[in-house]
């Protein structure tokens, strides 16, 4: 069975495209974990990977957040799913994806109460010698209004819960580097 990698509390990378999306951030923050030598090394591989393990509480609580949120004509994620392949590529699971390069993926949804970005950030700088990767999720979020400070409010707890389960559960099986044809 694989290591699961221990997910600790970061700052957002200092070469991260997120820090940019908003002039006002009512949130912000940054979760990493190690990746194994073999891992891929491009961030939207591993942001595919990483909501793609879905884990039964947390589905529980967005069936929930959907139920509470309905009647306040916020977005549900049954009206954020993907339906065609287009929306496939453009999306990674209930998120816009904003900006791709190979050491980072951005996504996120705007709504009427707040709008926020989740980025999906390779670092294999930190440790260069060692050659260490480690795979950064950072968050912020701009609120538009009481609603939306409210929400930020309630969720903000669970919110840092969600991402820390996330990333141990995509630890359990990181995806492998692809080799080059020169390999």
């Amino acid at each position: 069975m694989p290591l699961v990698s221990q997910v600790t509390a970061t700052a957002i990378p200092r070469d991260s495209s997120i820090r940019g999306f908003f002039d006002r951030i009512d949130l912000e923050d940054a979760f990493e974990a190690v990746l194994p030598a073999d891992a891929s090394c491009d961030a939207e591989t591993l942001a595919r990977h990483l909501f793609s393990n879905r884990i039964g509480w947390v589905a529980s609580l967005m069936t929930l957040r959907d139920a509470l949120v309905r009647g306040f004509g916020l977005k549900t994620s049954g009206s954020l799913r993907p339906s065609t392949p287009q929306e496939r590529h453009d999306q990674i699971f209930l998120f816009r994806i904003y900006r791709r390069s190979a050491a980072e993926v951005v996504m996120g949804q705007d709504d009427i109460h707040l709008d926020f970005r989740v980025s999906v950030f390779v670092d294999s700088a930190r440790d260069a010698t060692g050659g260490i990767k480690h795979v950064v999720v950072s968050t912020v979020v701009h609120c538009h209004n009481p609603l939306g400070r409210a929400y930020l409010f309630v969720v903000r707890p669970f919110h840092r819960m969600v991402v820390r389960a996330t990333l141990r559960e995509a630890s359990r099986g990181w995806p492998a580097d692809r080799p080059t044809d020169s390999d």
